[in-house]
């Protein structure tokens, strides 16, 4: 029988076990979290304030870029405190707090890069009837509702967790609080929450995953049809942006969070956490700003420097 103790604290190892590493890895930290909130900040600016870019395409771009600059916030000023002062403890209930936030947060990108695919779906697919499918209301709705289920979803499985009662060692091997490492840690019977964290998985992991295949596969079969190059290519770099964005997010999220618990690995799921909560919304901004003339245009209007901006 494994003891059981009335929690208070938790103890975030994360990189402690590498402490010549510690101001690189403060320095890595820093410059990945100021890259990310000013790039995703500009998008918000930029977008806010050229009227060309007021589309449902970059209305939901700046929706992402808010929550990216929310989602980023949640973890890394921790993490560089942490780093920093060398406290690792962060408090049962500030546990639970940053673990609401991230699934919320994590959820909500998930949701809002379904919507994403299905407005590029429409626009390629659709394009006649693209301005009425796609009116403001619409939009709104659309972001309203993915705010809505994100925070229901998350809310839901974290007074689940409030609930467990945990072992002798609260030490986590990981620089949040995540799911995985805690429920190795959880002494009451889990198997309630695996089984609703999997079914609404399967409402907010793979139906939005599924229509985004289902609209890139329909993106595709036009971008077949289109007789000229230079059409292909047009359309092609209208979801470029997007489709990389989706990769990179599924690619880690399916990684770390499909698998059971039993074969859960702390180091692994150390570097795939860093690569989706840091590296990721650090390159959101510089993918889709690169891959558009419209987007580059209107940080340089922004920065005071359109009349310089050359193609």
């Amino acid at each position: 029988m494994r003891n059981q103790s009335t929690l208070s604290d938790f103890l975030l190892l994360g990189f402690s076990e590498h402490p010549e590493k510690q101001s690189l890895l403060f320095g890595l930290f820093l410059g990945m979290y100021l890259v990310s909130l000013l790039g995703n900040l500009l998008i918000i600016l930029a977008i806010g304030s050229d009227q060309h870019l007021h589309t449902p395409m970059y209305f939901f771009l700046a929706s992402l870029s808010f929550t990216e600059t929310c989602f980023t916030c949640t973890i890394a000023p921790s993490v560089l405190v942490s780093i920093h002062t060398q406290r690792l403890t962060i408090s049962h209930t500030g546990c639970l707090v940053q673990m609401f936030f991230f699934m919320a947060l994590t959820l909500l990108d998930d949701f809002l890069l379904a919507v994403m695919a299905y407005d590029r779906y429409v626009a390629v697919c659709l394009p006649l009837h693209y301005t009425m499918i796609m009116r403001p209301q619409c939009c709104l709705v659309l972001v309203a509702t993915s705010w809505l289920f994100s925070n229901l979803l998350a809310l839901s499985l974290i007074l689940m967790i409030a609930q467990f009662s945990f072992c002798a060692s609260h030490s986590i091997p990981h620089f949040f609080c995540d799911v995985p490492p805690i429920l190795k840690l959880a002494c009451s019977d889990t198997h309630s929450f695996q089984v609703t964290m999997l079914t609404e998985a399967v409402f907010s992991g793979m139906i939005p995953f599924t229509c985004v295949l289902v609209s890139y596969a329909h993106i595709i079969h036009t971008i077949f049809r289109i007789p000229s190059a230079e059409g292909k290519h047009k359309v092609f770099s209208t979801c470029g942006s997007h489709l990389t964005i989706v990769i990179l997010f599924y690619g880690t999220l399916f990684l770390v969070y499909f698998q059971p618990s039993s074969t859960y690995s702390a180091d692994t799921g150390m570097v795939l956490s860093v690569i989706y909560t840091m590296v990721t919304p650090m390159l959101n901004p510089f993918i889709y700003s690169l891959r558009k003339r419209d987007m580059k245009e209107a940080l340089w209007r922004l920065c005071g420097l359109g009349k310089c901006y050359t193609q």
